[in-house]
């Protein structure tokens, strides 16, 4: 019930709209009621009745042109407007629900996305949103409209001879039992295989971006045998829903057959007695088929409305996960920045089965200063950074931007003084100069063009076949890893933080790349608070402070001379890269 409250929210601002619907359904449903009375009538009063020919003839007339007027011209409006107003409430839900989705999917924390697949959570938004769609529709329109024939139809046949009508609907209870029972295990079985296809499709989503993995490895035919088991997976599920369907269907029908056969034979007799006449067995017949035609509907909507609400279950899941970070109701609004950083005694795990990524960090970044954090794989430098921008809580301790905790201020204006170049940005299908407005969608054209240049990216892209209309391809796969490094950077010099932080944005580009991106680092650095997580150290001597993190804990701080000095951790991987560095210029002089 709790879902079915939930989803009417959704349709509660079309509440009128869905009345209109109603009164013209109720219309549209009325109208073919009075077809097996006007057979009744027919037959008893004109063909059968003490008239003449001519009076016949003339009554037959007049009854088919008053019926040609109803069931033609008044009719054919109702008929549209019913079907375009029905379609109309539904994808506007529809497109509601999707756009609510993706709203609370852009709150969501990082921390979700790496336990959950996102081939998994775009089913959700696309295949179960879609499959909710009956609740409106069948749900809340023709369920309702079905009552109303079926009442409507009932009134005419207990009007005509309420015993027939008692014989009519007998199997009735029948109907009751049958759905009752069939449609529990229904709901299980189809939430089950909407399961499977979220796997399936969150799979294959996978190996979509792995393709070039696949091929490297040659492993084609090794992915064609898993993909096999996760379709067969889904295969299997939807053959229970389709057995199960049969079955209702099959139960249904039997017991709808029952009962023409009650009437015919029940019928037959009364008006060989003259209990009723030949034209109460014609409209008596033509009733019953205006009964179990909305009671098949009924028990299809059942159907429908079990699958629908398996899938809108599954879209609730959804739409209710937690957010891990979020504003408190206080948080500050935040419009300038000096940049100050401090980490005050920092604990975080990211959670709680894992082990502490980051253990008592006492660490003060002054203004417009840049500090490099350096060590091994693993030592926590990727974590600290993720954590100034909020992506995730720390369980202990407090980081303060210019002296404020950031869990008092607005997640927005934090991250919007906050400037990051990853080693691999992303970059979305469109053109250059759509990439380059994500830094801020409100730029002009000249300011595209002048972070454009301060990124040393303005040459390249003016050499490209379309220039800044140039389409990139989805993760800017039609240019290379530097072009896709500037392109990033001019995405921050548009943006214009007062907070950098560039997470080894050079280590995996080549010397010549390697040397423009460094030019418009140093442009973009100046008088900003920058962090750098740098894998390559011979990059940051000139860091104002290097930070040597080992084990999540700061073992060694000090400028490049003084760590050298103190001849630690530090000193002793800078000069195995050193050593490594001068190998590879004396074997490629």
């Amino acid at each position: 019930m709790s879902s079915l409250k939930t989803y009417s929210k959704f349709v509660k601002p079309y509440w009128k709209l869905v009345i209109v619907t109603l009164i013209i359904g109720m219309i549209k449903f009325a109208i073919p009621l009075t077809l097996p009375f006007i057979m009744k009538y027919v037959i008893d009063h004109i063909l059968l009745g003490p008239l003449s020919l001519e009076e016949k003839m003339n009554g037959l007339i007049y009854v088919i042109g008053i019926s040609f007027v109803v069931f033609v011209i008044i009719r054919f409006p109702i008929e549209y407007y019913r079907q375009y107003f029905a379609q109309l409430i539904t994808s506007r839900v529809l497109y509601d629900m999707r756009n609510k989705l993706y709203t609370h999917i852009q709150k969501l924390s990082l921390r979700y996305y790496q336990n959950n697949k996102v081939g998994e959570v775009i089913s959700r938004i696309m295949n179960d949103v879609e499959q909710s769609k009956s609740l409106v529709e069948t749900g809340m329109m023709n369920i309702w409209l079905d009552i109303f024939s079926l009442t409507i139809a009932l009134g005419f046949m207990l009007y005509m001879d309420p015993v027939l009508t008692l014989i009519s609907i007998v199997i009735l209870p029948f109907y009751g039992i049958a759905v009752n029972k069939l449609y529990k295990r229904l709901k299980s079985l189809t939430k089950s295989r909407s399961q499977a296809l979220a796997e399936m499709q969150g799979y294959l989503h996978e190996r979509v971006n792995g393709i070039p993995v696949t091929k490297s490895f040659t492993l084609e035919e090794f992915e064609e045998k898993q993909f096999d088991k996760k379709n067969s997976r889904f295969l299997n599920k939807a053959m229970a829903v389709t057995k199960w369907n049969a079955l209702t269907n099959a139960i249904i029908n039997t017991l709808t057959d029952i009962a023409p056969l009650l009437v015919i034979g029940s019928g037959g007799y009364m008006v060989l007695k003259g209990n009723i006449t030949l034209g109460t067995l014609v409209a008596f017949f033509g009733y019953l088929d205006r009964i179990y035609n909305p009671l098949r509907r009924l028990v299809n909507s059942s159907t429908l409305l079990t699958q629908a609400t398996a899938s809108l279950d599954r879209v609730l899941e959804l739409l209710e996960e937690p957010y891990d970070i979020s504003d408190k109701p206080e948080a500050k609004s935040v419009n300038q920045l000096k940049g100050k950083i401090e980490f005050d005694r920092v604990w975080f795990q990211y959670d709680s089965k894992s082990p502490w990524a980051l253990k008592n960090i006492n660490l003060t970044i002054s203004p417009g200063k840049t500090i490099a954090l350096v060590g091994m794989s693993g030592g926590g430098k990727s974590s600290l950074v993720s954590l100034i921008s909020r992506f995730y809580d720390i369980q202990k301790g407090a980081i303060k931007v210019d002296g404020i905790d950031i869990r008092d201020v607005r997640i927005k204006d934090l991250r919007s003084h906050i400037g990051m170049v990853l080693q691999d940005n992303i970059l979305f299908s469109g053109t250059i100069r759509d990439n380059i407005l994500l830094g801020n969608p409100e730029c002009n054209e000249g300011e595209v063009i002048s972070a454009a240049k301060a990124a040393n990216a303005h040459e390249f892209i003016e050499n490209l076949p379309n220039g800044y209309d140039t389409e990139i391809g989805e993760k800017g796969i039609k240019l290379s890893g530097g072009q896709k490094q500037r392109i990033a950077i001019a995405r921050v010099f548009l943006k214009n933080p007062k907070i950098l932080i560039l997470d080894e944005a050079t280590s995996a580009l080549d010397l010549e790349s390697e040397h423009l991106i460094q030019g418009a680092l140093e442009k973009l650095k100046k008088d900003r608070t920058t962090i750098i997580v740098a894998h390559r150290l011979s990059t940051i001597t000139s860091s104002d402070q290097i930070i040597f993190l080992t084990g999540g804990e700061i073992k060694e701080k000090g400028s490049h001379e003084e760590l050298m000095n103190l001849n630690g951790g530090y000193a002793r991987l800078y000069n195995i890269q050193n050593l490594n560095e001068t190998n590879v210029k004396m074997l490629n002089p």
